[in-house]
Parts: structure tokens; sequence; C-alpha cells
């Protein structure tokens, strides 16, 4: 049987790679392109898939803080 503290942290493992992954598979911003040429869009509103993963990446966020939360005071 696990108990709570082991249970939170394989939750936590897990939610931190979710976490990490959502960040890097986000499409990069202009940033700098726009000074060398780039797109020069100031706003742009995000759609389908990338809103998705933008609204995931902030749920992931707050699991991962609650769980953590949790963990230190277990």
């Amino acid at each position: 049987m696990m108990n709570a503290e082991q249970i939170l942290n394989v939750s936590q493992l897990i939610l931190a790679a979710l976490l990490v992954a959502s960040i890097l598979l986000q499409a990069r911003g202009a940033g700098l392109g726009a000074s060398f040429g780039g797109e020069g869009n100031v706003y742009r509103t995000k759609r389908g898939v990338e809103k998705r993963l933008f609204q995931a990446t902030i749920i992931f966020a707050i699991l991962f803080f609650g769980v953590s939360l949790a963990n230190a005071l277990v």
C-alpha cells in the first residue's frame, strides 16, 4: 500500500513532467524576431490546439502548486 506522502510525491513528479512538456510544446512568441524582420504582430489570439495547450499549462501549474503545498504540509 502507498501512503499519502508517496502518492503526493508520484503525483508531483507526473505533474512536473506534464507541466514541462506543455511549456515546451507551446509555440515561441515573436519576441526579438519582430525587430529583425519577423512578424510584427503585437497581439495575436490563440486558437484551436494552441489555446487548449495554453489552458492545460495553466491547469497543470495550479495543480502542481497545490500538490507541492500539500506535500510540504504532510
